[in-house]
């Protein structure tokens, strides 16, 4: 592989505009961290969704990323209002994948902010369902293309990793699966050349940064490839084994991810990160069980934090 084109960050800025938890009185409970100010106005929604703006700062550069859209339009504008965010300044915006509790609130931000580019992997506008053994199948909300682009998307999609924000940040595009536990998720399918198969959820990719001599952040936004398989892609495509911090949803909440619980906190042991951020779709046991085995490495994610990587 030729060198990596990912230029090293300064600082980096990491606030959690949607996720599923929120919390008014806790404080700051690491050296990153910084929770809002408890008040009794503009508190912030939580719902089951992810979206994050990402801040790089290189030099006299300042980039803004938003990754994710949230389930709904309600908490993604709301939210930014409340914790006196200008999405005006958003550079471009990154789609993890497109499920619809990453995609909700897309179409309004497009219809505020229009020609914001928009990277993603083409199968994002698979049309989806869930297909649970135990009830009739249950269709997912489709991202429907030309509509995007209609409200003010500049798409751009790639199934390989992508360099935004003046090669500071990575996409990784179509993640690499190779761990022997990290098999994807059996109850989602997708048509595909008109027929209804198993869901490999190519569109799932992360985001990559560098943050100068400390390693790589990697964001996830559900994981589906495998936080694992996530995070050892980005060390290969950015050529650096050194982990900084693993943030975002791990996808093991569940009866069907339990198995997986431990193998892949054994793994993300090996890696090794300063800081593990579980978020969104990681799931109350396997949150409460990183946190007991990795202890000061892993923080507890909620509405409106601001990761401070410096």
């Amino acid at each position: 592989m030729s060198e990596s084109k990912l230029r090293p960050a300064d600082r980096v800025e990491i606030t959690v505009l949607v996720d599923n938890y929120i919390e008014l009185f806790l404080g700051q409970s690491s050296q990153i961290d910084r929770r809002p100010a408890f008040s009794t106005e503009d508190i912030c929604m939580a719902e089951h969704g992810l979206a994050c703006i990402i801040k790089v700062f290189e030099g006299s550069e300042e980039h803004n990323i938003l990754m994710d859209f949230g389930i709904s339009s309600k908490s993604l504008l709301h939210n930014a209002n409340a914790l006196k965010i200008d999405l005006e300044k958003i550079d471009a915006a990154v789609l993890s994948h497109g499920h619809f509790d990453h995609t909700g609130g897309i179409f309004e931000f497009f219809n505020h902010f229009k020609d914001t580019p928009l990277i993603t992997h083409p199968d994002a506008f698979l049309e989806r369902r869930l297909n649970n053994p135990a009830v009739s199948p249950v269709e997912i909300p489709k991202l429907e293309e030309e509509s995007l682009k209609e409200a003010g998307a500049v798409i751009v999609k790639s199934e390989g990793p992508t360099w935004i924000a003046s090669d500071l940040v990575m996409v990784t595009g179509q993640v690499e699966r190779k761990t022997s536990f990290e098999k994807g998720f059996p109850w989602a399918e997708a048509k595909i050349d008109g027929e209804w198969i198993v869901d490999p959820i190519n569109d799932d990719q992360g985001i990559v940064i560098n943050l100068k001599n400390k390693g790589l952040i990697v964001i996830s936004g559900c994981a589906h490839a495998g936080i694992i398989n996530t995070v050892k892609y980005s060390q290969k495509i950015a050529q650096n084994d050194k982990v900084h911090a693993a943030l975002g949803g791990f996808h093991l909440t569940g009866p069907l991810f339990e198995p997986i619980i431990q193998p892949t906190i054994d793994e993300m042991k090996r890696i090794n990160p300063d800081y593990v951020v579980p978020m969104h779709c990681t799931g109350w046991d396997a949150i409460n069980q990183f946190k007991a085995e990795m202890q000061d490495q892993v923080i507890l994610n909620t509405v409106g934090t601001t990761y401070i990587f410096e």
